[in-house]
């Protein structure tokens, strides 16, 4: 019964009380372990955000930074929040002119030995904050008017990355996207051209910026990366959006820190659909040469060599639109890494269901469909659950029911599917409300040897897009971690969209 309501939309009319009876008959639960496990709810908030776990206090635990907000263009109080991983208390809140919906790049700017936090959102929001205190360390646009970075041309930060110092004060600097017109009618093709931008890490000062080279705006967290030692580093970025099209490019980090893009190659492009979702960089050759991997809008996906980033594969998902980024492990037990997508059915802005791919790192093809779950733009992640030497995907899925007076409620879960058998087991309770773009973290939060998840969802049982309530969540599993999860955050473990180790800076 449960997989006919996930599966299937226009069988939605059961009793919540025969659903939950469902729900608790047909899945086991008990990997999960409730003796560190907690929830807080916090009223009057919404998150877009994908949690970055740190111990911020010493104590061996690591803690949970969050962005978050209220509706668009509304200051709030506590948009950057830091959740103590021990017990789920607010150990320090940050306020925003707008939503927070990035999420966080991990530097010890100050020096004490406690990485901070810099993360971005709308209105021009790129701030950086002392992961220790709380306190601003910098930020880019001081302002509490949501128009007057809008005025001086500046739009959203998406998620930031790590470069080298290039000025030469002893810490790494940043680069990230800046871009998106909010108030840009949706078919109206005259909007201000995003930017690329390199600022310094230790104050937040521009150091270099560039237009897109075909004058578009730009939505995408970007990924820099060097392919190998003896290859430059390299950004791969992407333009348009969910009505206007776009192009995918890669350039040379060092265009960008000569402030001009204009050589950049184009890699693909699509006439009516943009790029949106972080590419991945990945060996798919095994040359010890990362490669990129992007998926469009329009549900293309692509490969291309990091040694001169000629076409590898492209697969072509129809009927589907992308706006979640790709998942990365080993479900065809090869050493080829594969992707796995959960994307939205439909063509924007009506777009109602999910559809699951896994694809094969090896060619693209595509090795496994399904259809679970309402909208949503988080993506998985992934871990070998069961030990069978082959990695299966942790993802989110909303659904809804409907009682005998036709009043619908929406509620989510987490799920994990396994590729070997094709099966979906459920690992939570059904949960209030509905979670529109919050991927989980999984990792070992305690250093106890086992897997922890920290989801978080919204909890309004009756609407949707709300930013009026919101759960977060630690789940403290059995799952025995036996070496590192790989993938295991939005942009994967280490928060950059690279399959290799921690994030290394790059010059």
């Amino acid at each position: 019964m449960l997989f006919s309501i996930l599966k299937m939309p226009e069988n939605l009319s059961v009793s919540v009380e025969s659903l939950l009876c469902c729900l608790l008959m047909l899945l086991g639960l008990n990997q999960i372990d409730g003796q560190n496990s907690w929830e807080v709810r916090l009223e009057g908030l919404g998150t877009f955000s994908s949690p970055r776990c740190v111990d911020l206090t010493g104590d061996g635990i690591k803690d949970i930074i969050i962005g978050a907000g209220r509706e668009e263009f509304n200051a709030c109080d506590s948009a950057i929040m830091a959740i103590d991983g021990l017990n789920g208390k607010i150990i320090w809140k940050v306020k925003a002119r707008d939503q927070i919906f990035g999420s966080t790049t991990l530097l010890d700017i100050d020096g004490d030995q406690v990485d901070d936090i810099i993360i971005g959102g709308r209105s021009a929001e790129l701030k950086a904050i002392s992961g220790a205190t709380g306190q601003v360390i910098w930020e880019f646009f001081r302002s509490s008017s949501t128009d007057a970075p809008r005025e001086a041309g500046w739009y959203n930060f998406y998620n930031p990355q790590l470069i080298d110092d290039v000025n030469n004060d002893g810490l790494s600097d940043i680069i990230v996207s800046n871009g998106g017109d909010v108030k840009a009618e949706p078919y109206d093709p005259n909007r201000p051209a995003g930017h690329l931008m390199v600022l310094d890490g230790k104050t937040g000062t521009l150091l270099a910026k560039a237009d897109m080279p075909d004058g578009k705006e730009i939505y995408m967290s970007i990924i820099c990366f060097r392919p190998s030692p003896d290859i430059s580093p390299k950004i791969i970025f992407g333009t348009g959006g969910e009505t206007l099209g776009g192009n995918l490019f890669v350039a040379d980090l060092q265009a960008l820190l000569n402030s001009d893009l204009s050589h950049s190659i184009q890699l693909a492009s699509s006439p009516d659909k943009g790029y949106i979702a972080p590419p991945v960089a990945v060996d798919l050759t095994g040359d010890q040469i990362l490669d990129a991997i992007v998926m469009g809008v329009d549900g293309t996906v692509s490969a291309f060599s990091g040694v001169d980033f000629k076409l590898l594969w492209q697969t072509k998902i129809n009927g589907c639109e992308a706006y979640s980024s790709l998942a990365v492990g080993n479900f065809t037990n090869d050493t080829v890494p594969d992707f796995f997508v959960s994307i939205a059915a439909g063509v924007w802005p009506k777009l109602e269901w999910n559809r699951q791919f896994m694809l094969n790192g090896k060619n693209g093809n595509i090795e496994f469909i399904d259809s679970l779950g309402f909208y949503q733009t988080s993506t998985a992640v992934v871990f070998d659950f069961n030990q069978d030497h082959q990695d299966d995907v942790l993802l989110s899925i909303n659904y809804q029911v409907q009682n005998q007076i036709f009043q619908k409620f929406f509620h989510n879960m987490l799920a994990i599917i396994d590729f070997k058998t094709g099966e979906m087991s459920q690992i939570t309770d059904a949960l209030d409300g509905n979670n529109i773009a919050s991927t989980p973290w999984i990792g070992d939060l305690d250093d106890d040897g086992l897997l922890d998840i920290i989801y978080i969802h919204a909890t309004n049982l009756r609407h949707t897009y709300t930013f009026d309530g919101m759960q977060i969540n630690r789940i403290e599993t059995n799952y025995p971690i036996h070496s590192s999860v790989s993938w295991g955050a939005y942009m994967g473990s280490s928060y950059n969209g690279i399959l290799q180790g921690k994030p290394q800076p790059m010059h």
